[in-house]
């Protein structure tokens, strides 16, 4: 954990305390983190636990190969600082949306690593995929035919991994499609097929029948074709299922220290802490109204933050009357609606002197994990890490870090 974020942000030095224990996390802050610091929240990544997490699922699922799935700009952490720090503990496999992340990533995991487009390619762009060293996960026969016909032209194979649809009905080759390249096995000469995958629709409930079915689905479909390497398990697979541990499980939540399902992921490390600063604090008498549409009225005397993070800053307005920051151990109630760059909380219960302008209240740490804050606004934590703002003043700790990387 990066220590307790509830602390103050310190005006003279401009650099946010740790009031937890005290330590200032930015002792020498540079021009640009000064500017940062300007910003209504703080968002902290810790890179060492990203790595952490690595080793966690490496031990979980050996001898499987480990890859990252970094798309969607690592779950919305960073995939530059997030993959270079992964790249630099030995991780050689990534895993991507499409092509234009696929070559936003290739600086930042080095020419040796394979970056795999789950999405495919989009026809047309398969030379530009071909010069950028990058593998495209093909999921339909036209995306198998326009890479092998490239193949042939530069007259060498080209590495693919063919996704088979095992029941998620989402991407992937489909019985028929597999009946069609297994009747005509040249059609797969000229690919250098590394894996053979799927994905599992009901991976985080490990109990559930669809589980075996896909993977008795997987199996048949994968047999009909060439023997090559097998991977089938995301993060709650790899922790919760060894059956799926095939030959390569793809992390993804887990490395972004949240347990993907119900199984085995105690020794997942938290990476992200995520703070807010108080515009102001004010003390409302009795039957006040607060926030759009007055959705909250006072019940007595209170005093009542506002703190500078919104629904635009990817705080959920589902939050809304419901959720809550931490002080020093201490739950603030959100009350009203959660607005595009503020909200209010209910700070009655710490001494008058405790908080004020440009404090900081803690959002995401110790006292709230991204779990519990998905859950209080009825989604998921993938949602919650995804839609983290880039308005936030955001630092790196450890890894790749120490070379001065931001986002």
């Amino acid at each position: 954990m990066i220590g307790n974020f509830s602390g103050k942000f310190d005006s003279a030095a401009s650099s946010f305390r740790n009031g937890g224990n005290g330590v200032d996390v930015e002792a020498v802050m540079d021009e640009g983190d000064r500017a940062a610091s300007l910003a209504g929240g703080r968002l902290t990544i810790d890179l060492d636990a990203v790595v952490a997490n690595l080793r966690h699922v490496e031990a979980a699922t050996a001898p499987a190969r480990v890859a990252a799935v970094v798309k969607a700009d690592a779950y919305g952490l960073g995939a530059g600082p997030v993959a270079a720090a992964l790249a630099g503990a030995g991780c050689r496999d990534f895993f991507v949306a499409d092509l234009a992340e696929a070559l936003d990533l290739r600086p930042h995991v080095g020419g040796q690593a394979s970056i795999h487009v789950l999405h495919g390619l989009w026809p047309g762009t398969e030379s530009l995929a071909e010069e950028a060293g990058v593998t495209p996960v093909l999921n339909s026969l036209a995306q198998v035919r326009a890479w092998a016909e490239l193949a042939r032209k530069r007259r060498r194979r080209l590495p693919a991994v063919l996704q088979l649809d095992s029941g998620m009905s989402r991407l992937g080759l489909s019985d028929d499609d597999v009946a069609a390249l297994a009747a005509e096995p040249q059609g797969l000469e000229a690919l250098d097929v590394n894996y053979v995958m799927s994905h599992l629709a009901s991976a985080d409930q490990p109990g559930e029948d669809v589980n075996a079915a896909q993977r008795a689905s997987f199996e048949r479909l994968a047999g009909l074709l060439p023997a090559r390497p097998r991977t089938l398990a995301n993060s709650a697979a790899a922790l919760g299922d060894p059956l799926t541990h095939g030959d390569l499980v793809r992390a993804g939540l887990a490395l972004y220290g949240v347990a993907p399902g119900p199984g085995p992921s105690a020794g997942l490390r938290p990476v992200v802490s995520l703070s807010a600063r108080v515009i102001q604090v004010r003390t409302l008498p009795a039957g006040t109204g607060v926030g759009y549409g007055l959705t909250y009225t006072t019940r007595g005397t209170e005093r009542i933050a506002t703190v500078g993070v919104g629904y635009a800053d990817g705080w959920p307005r589902a939050l809304s009357n419901r959720g809550a920051a931490w002080f020093g151990g201490v739950r603030l109630p959100i009350v009203g609606q959660v607005s595009m760059d503020s909200m209010m909380v209910d700070v009655s219960a710490l001494a008058p002197e405790a908080l004020g302008a440009g404090d900081a209240v803690e959002l995401i740490g110790p006292h709230q994990s991204v779990a519990d804050v998905a859950a209080l606004a009825g989604t998921i934590p993938y949602e919650i890490l995804t839609r983290l703002g880039h308005r936030y003043a955001r630092r790196y700790v450890g890894g790749a870090s120490a070379q001065g990387m931001r986002a």
